[in-house]
Formats: C-alpha cells, sequence, structure tokens
C-alpha cells in the first residue's frame, strides 16, 4: 500500500492563532499546530502538507490543484464556515474526502456560527476540542481512506 498523502488547510485569520482571541482559540499557534499534526501524521504513516490562505480563491484554488495529488483533505474553513457557497461546491466538485475541523465549539457560539454550509459535503465535522479536533479530524480522515483501500 502507497502512502496516504493528507493536505491540512486552514482559511482566514487563522494564521494569527495565540494571539487572536486566546479566550476562544487558545494560544497555540498555528505553526505549533501544524507539529502537532506532522507528529500524529508520522505515527499513522500518512505524508502531510499545509496550507493556509486568509482568501477565500486561494483556498478554492488550492483545493483543485489538490485532486490527484493528495488522498484526502482536513479542512478548517474560518469563518467561510458559515457563508462560502463557493468553497462548499469546491469541496464537493474536487471528489476528495473532507473532514471540517473547528478549535472552538462552533454550535455554543454565536448563532450564525451553528451553522456550516460547509459540513454538508464533508465526510465529519469535528469541533470544539481544540488542537485535538486536528488531530481526531486526521484520524478520522485516515481510517476512511484506508476502508475505503480495502
Amino acid at each position: 500500500m502507497t502512502m496516504l498523502r493528507v493536505l491540512v488547510m486552514n482559511g482566514p485569520n487563522l494564521n494569527l492563532l495565540g494571539v487572536r482571541e486566546p479566550e476562544v482559540y487558545g494560544t497555540t499557534t498555528l505553526e505549533a499546530i501544524e507539529a502537532r499534526i506532522a507528529e500524529k501524521a508520522a505515527v499513522l504513516d500518512v505524508d502531510v502538507s499545509f496550507f493556509q490562505s486568509n482568501h477565500e480563491g486561494a483556498l478554492i484554488d488550492h483545493l483543485h490543484e489538490a485532486m490527484g495529488v493528495f488522498d484526502g483533505v482536513v479542512l478548517n474553513p474560518g469563518a467561510y464556515t458559515h457563508y462560502s457557497y463557493a468553497l462548499r461546491d469546491a469541496i464537493a466538485g474536487v471528489g476528495l474526502p473532507v473532514v471540517e475541523v473547528h478549535l472552538s465549539d462552533i454550535g455554543a457560539r454565536e448563532d450564525f456560527r451553528a451553522v456550516s454550509v460547509t459540513a454538508p459535503v464533508c465526510i465529519a465535522q469535528i469541533s470544539g476540542l481544540g488542537v485535538d479536533s486536528y488531530l481526531e479530524g486526521l484520524e478520522v480522515l485516515v481510517a476512511r481512506l484506508r476502508e475505503e483501500d480495502r
């Protein structure tokens, strides 16, 4: 079996983790989160790559470019979760399994954050576990990919 390749994508303002609203998002930086994901990926024997952008089109372009290169995606769409039908359509269109993740519990925050337009085209949504949302998201994605590979 070839090594699985997973893309971890982060949307707007996630580059500010560690300083942005630490009472909501914690004090862990995006770089530290990526290091934890890379450690988990090594244990799972998965090749992982990272991408972050504050621009909707860049996220969509990168998702398109992932076709044929990656086996699946772990995605924190940030605020695009709640209103980006363009990102939703890109997820549906590329045919890659995507797990949506969030550091905070989006269902327990402001009303507008409770609705995800992207989750219905993802294989799972994991939120409210802090950094562990990413780690669990990676585990769920890898389990699904290996199940499909059997």
